[in-house]
């Protein structure tokens, strides 16, 4: 592994550092073979500044952006830096509700959109909401960022006063909003620093082996907190992202076997979909320089690290787990044992503090269920609507995650589900985790979600939502309940209810809709 540049104080600080120590290195390659090395990212984040900075932009300017996951949109987020903005990256499925919310709560001064994109017009609902919005100004960037004269720049926005330090809480300036991912109603905006989210990135190297080697394929949402953690992860590390628009399996696969990519992500959904692929070519590996397969977004399937470890090689699935609030607060490491890789997110990461609380609020031992709770270097510094902050932190500082989970004797930390993903069912406690893990091992199932739904005899009843294998020969109800109950699971744990799709509704990130799926049957 090589040495990662960890003394830093902003991320434009981190950019100029990565400039200088290799300037010729490939910073980012697209799916159209466009490329800028760290001195030509360095450099065009500098013209973009000038040019913002003659719109208006400067320190503590509020910018919401919503670009897709281009070369322009790494080089916005280094401008802005450059200029101290406070930042807000938007995820693309964003529309008018929700756009509108969060420009209307963050204040923001500019709102930087594409025209259309994959068949939606931005521009026009950006200049609707801009009309009803106060001081809210509209820039429209197709892979074209305005550009100035960058001697015309005063110096750098001031960082932090002390450097980065990993694994240490200490101070910077407020630099981003990131707004949860949208499994729920009105998003929340969580506030960090350039540190906070660098804590996050630090840990991926760290546990990665990250090197000038590396080529990560960037295949989700840049504008996810997980997508901003891979650029100061990338800088720090000094490898190249290979860089896509949309997820689409059948373009997007190529592009990364083009570019022989060493790190595949990012979640089960885009897992699947490379198994998919490779099945459909058994004779040759589809990512032959593979390393690792980081997860992430959603807890995975315990099964599936073997099938990508066994078809698509590297040590298969290398999960990290966290939220938008605390990003990447644990992650496996490249040497853990396969069983850990299966079963767990890994270990917390350098000074993050993890504790586990049982319903009833007593500590949990080494692995009791209860709810997982985290502070460290990582923790945002609080709601942008300050009023969800006490709910959201407990008497001692730590974020309340709303996740199920335990923390083993070797201290990896297993996902179990949500608390509000735990269906009762006639004073049951149903875990739809433990069914789902269960329906995925099934090979008539290609794909499973468990939810709740109001039953007036029981209080509520297990439906399995499930995508066949063969769409011909789909499983059916008595199938399933002679198959879960053959793998030992207690018959009141097992699916009353059962719904064929084509296939299960996600977010960007991965993430199962089931707020979309109870609503959608809750009356069947």
């Amino acid at each position: 592994m090589s040495e990662l540049i960890a003394a830093w104080t902003s991320l434009w600080d981190l950019i100029e550092q990565r400039a200088a120590a290799s300037p010729d290195a490939p910073f980012g390659i697209d799916e159209n073979d466009r490329s800028l090395t760290f001195a030509e990212y360095r450099d065009a984040c500098n013209r973009a500044a000038a040019g913002l900075a003659e719109l208006g932009v400067g320190e503590g300017t509020n910018v919401s952006w919503q670009l897709p996951t281009w070369l322009e949109s790494m080089v916005l987020v280094g401008a802005l830096a450059r200029l101290g903005a406070v930042q807000n990256p938007m995820l693309p499925i964003y529309r008018e509700r929700e756009v509108g919310f969060i420009t209307n709560q963050t204040g923001a001064n500019l709102l930087i959109v594409p025209s259309v994109w994959r068949g939606f017009d931005y521009e026009a609902m950006a200049r609707s909401i801009a009309a009803g919005t106060l001081g809210l100004e509209v820039l429209v960037c197709d892979k074209s960022l305005p550009e100035g004269d960058p001697s015309t720049l005063g110096p750098p926005a001031a960082g932090a006063d002390e450097p980065f330090k990993p694994g240490v809480a200490t101070d910077g300036p407020w630099r981003w909003v990131f707004y949860t991912s949208g499994t729920t109603a009105d998003p929340k905006g969580a506030r960090h620093t350039d540190k906070t989210v660098g804590a996050s990135a630090y840990t991926m190297d760290l546990v990665l082996e990250m090197n000038a080697e590396d080529r990560n394929a960037m295949v989700f949402p840049f504008t996810h907190i997980g997508g901003i953690g891979w650029l100061f992860a990338s800088l720090m590390g000094g490898y190249v992202h290979v860089l896509v628009e949309s997820f689409v399996p059948d373009t997007t696969i190529p592009v990364l076997r083009r570019n022989r990519v060493t790190i595949a992500g990012a979640g089960t959904a885009f897992h699947l979909a490379y198994l998919a692929a490779q099945r459909n070519e058994p004779d040759a590996p589809i990512f032959p320089d593979a390393r690792a397969f980081v997860g992430g977004g959603a807890a995975k399937p315990p099964a599936l690290h073997f099938e990508v470890k066994g078809e698509l090689g590297g040590v298969g699935i290398v999960s990290g787990y966290g939220l938008t609030e605390v990003p990447i607060l644990a992650m496996a490491s490249i040497h853990d044992p396969d069983q850990k890789l299966a079963d767990t997110e890994g270990r917390p990461g350098p000074g993050v503090e993890v504790k586990i609380v049982k319903l009833d609020g007593t500590p949990a031992g080494p692995g009791e269920e209860g709810e997982i709770r985290a502070k460290g270097p990582n923790l945002m510094l609080g709601y942008v609507d300050a009023s969800l902050d006490a709910e959201a932190f407990d008497e001692e500082g730590f974020f309340r995650s709303g996740d199920l989970g335990n923390l083993d004797e070797d201290g990896f930390i297993a996902i179990t589900g949500r608390l509000k993903d735990v269906i009762i069912r006639k004073g049951e406690n149903i875990s739809a985790k433990e069914v789902e893990d269960l329906l995925f091992t099934n090979p008539q199932v290609a794909d499973a979600a468990v939810i709740g739904l109001p039953d007036e005899r029981s209080g509520e009843r297990a439906c399995a939502l499930v995508v066949p294998a063969d769409p011909q020969n789909p499983p059916t109800l008595a199938e399933l309940f002679e198959f879960l109950k053959g793998e030992g699971l207690m018959v009141q744990k097992i699916p009353e209810q059962l719904e064929i799709l084509d296939v299960l509704p996600r977010n960007p990130t991965g993430k199962v809709l089931k707020h979309e799926l109870r609503k959608q049957y809750a009356d069947k």
